[in-house]
């Protein structure tokens, strides 16, 4: 396929409602992909919805408050230095520990042992926090940061999403 081609095909893919294209030709392959436009919306009780171009929808399971201080300004500096919302509660302090993937959570390594962490326990970064289990692969969530476990924000063998909050570290 000579160049000219190339770029014209590349371009009316661009174009078209196409999400993603193989092509082959005298032993030549060519697979062309388009990422697919995520736009999020706010429900009014602070909860967001992402809906992508295909028409799909996923709810993030980010607290009330977390939708509040991205709503706000000043939500940034309102976290860093334990805030109050506009409804007088505090800002949880501390950094979280964000799920990576979708799955189900277990605290422990197995259903009799002891979870690897506990309220109060100091961690390091990178020791382990947890066990997510997603298409029967076991998956270590290790610690992002250095300090004290806050709060465990989910309980152990419920089924947690992309990006939910896990765990809070101070």
């Amino acid at each position: 396929m000579e160049i000219e081609n190339l770029i014209k095909l590349i371009e009316t893919v661009s174009a078209s409602e196409l999400t993603g294209m193989k092509y082959e030709e005298n032993g030549m392959k060519l697979h062309l992909t388009k990422k697919k436009e995520q736009i999020q919306v706010v429900a009014a009780s602070g909860t967001n919805m992402y809906s992508s171009e295909d028409g799909a929808s996923v709810m993030s399971l980010a607290p009330q408050a977390a939708g509040n201080m991205m709503n706000s300004p000043s939500g940034t500096e309102e976290a860093k230095a334990g805030g109050a919302l506009e409804n007088g509660d505090r800002i949880p302090e501390g950094k979280i520990v964000e799920s990576p993937l979708v799955g189900t959570f277990y605290a422990a390594p197995s259903e009799d042992g002891a979870p690897f962490v506990t309220v109060g326990d100091t961690v390091k970064k990178g020791q382990t926090l947890a066990i997510i289990e997603a298409m029967k692969l076991m998956n270590e969530i290790e610690s992002e940061y250095d300090g004290t476990v806050a709060e465990i924000l989910v309980e152990n063998g419920k089924p947690v999403e992309y990006g939910q909050p896990l765990f809070r570290i101070r």
